[in-house]
């Protein structure tokens, strides 16, 4: 049904991550594999919208969340205005087709005493690791950045004479994000370490390196993450992702601007930073009600 032509266009076109191209073709393969053995479709202009509003209300019965089912839709949303754009279709089937609903969640951060807790009490330990494995933590939460812009990272891209990095984040758009001093006093000290540990080592370039000196890994970092914030926190969800909630959430929580924390983010959207001052909004209350004596 035209899958390949539309992979190779977000692959080459719109330049999508490796990550998403594989989701994006994992949803179409389920689609298809849907209209194929329920209605015996086998070209994309016989789809009709009921047959996609059939496929939401499978998922729905197995138990697919709101979030999870939209943003199967939204890839058939690219995938239909591709279609229309090459003259494959002439009309748009999920123009008709409305998405669930979804329950807006917060996202969930670490408090403040907590990340002060973790980077001045907590031992990571003794050497190269120890101090790579802090360094990673610190990065998190004094850039906001993702975990794939951290992995990515190379040598040059970490500049300690102008206290910045710089990032390559979604649609391989380059950012800068300026650090304080705490983090550039880290960063020098693991060059050192970095390069006492692996003298006279084929250097790969990328900034956090792995004990062996390979580029280190998303489930390594996962997982060191994991291990340390449940060390300070007993919140449910200990991802790198939570590291970006809290650095978002405690820069709007001291007073940032919302645009400013939008750039640092990398987000193109302001609505996708807004969902952070529901955190802030939530504190307020909660200091108005323990402060005012009519609260």
């Amino acid at each position: 049904m035209f899958k390949e032509q539309f992979i190779n266009h977000i692959q080459f076109e719109r330049r999508y991550s490796r990550h998403t191209i594989i989701a994006y073709s994992n949803d179409l393969d389920q689609f298809f594999g849907f209209v194929k053995s329920v209605y015996e479709i086998e070209h994309i202009r016989d789809v009709r919208a009921p047959v996609i509003r059939s496929w939401v209300v499978s998922l729905l019965e197995r138990k697919y969340t709101a979030k999870s089912i939209n943003r199967k839709l939204s890839v058939l949303k690219s995938y239909y205005r591709f279609m229309l754009r090459e003259g494959i279709i002439e009309n748009d089937p999920m123009s008709k087709v409305i998405s669930p609903k979804t329950s807006k969640r917060l996202p969930v951060f670490v408090e403040e005493n907590g990340m002060n807790l973790l980077l001045d009490e907590i031992d990571f330990g003794p050497g190269f690791q120890g101090c790579r494995d802090k360094l990673i933590i610190e990065m998190f939460y004094n850039t906001g950045v993702r975990l794939s812009e951290l992995i990515s990272l190379q040598m040059s891209d970490v500049d300690t004479y102008n206290n910045q990095i710089k990032v390559t984040g979604k649609r391989n758009k380059e950012r800068i994000i300026p650090f304080g001093k705490e983090l550039r006093s880290s960063v020098l000290k693991y060059r050192e370490v970095r390069s006492a540990e692996f003298m006279g080592v084929v250097d790969s370039g990328y900034f956090f390196l792995t004990v062996r000196g390979k580029k280190v890994y998303e489930k390594l970092v996962y997982r060191l993450v994991n291990y340390y914030l449940s060390t300070v926190s007993s919140i449910t969800k200990k991802s790198p992702h939570v590291l970006r909630h809290t650095f978002a959430t405690h820069m709007l929580n001291k007073g940032a601007d919302l645009n400013a924390v939008k750039e640092l983010l990398g987000h193109t959207s302001l609505a996708a930073t807004q969902v952070y001052t529901h955190n802030t909004i939530e504190k307020l209350k909660s200091v108005y009600k323990q402060a005012h004596p009519r609260a």
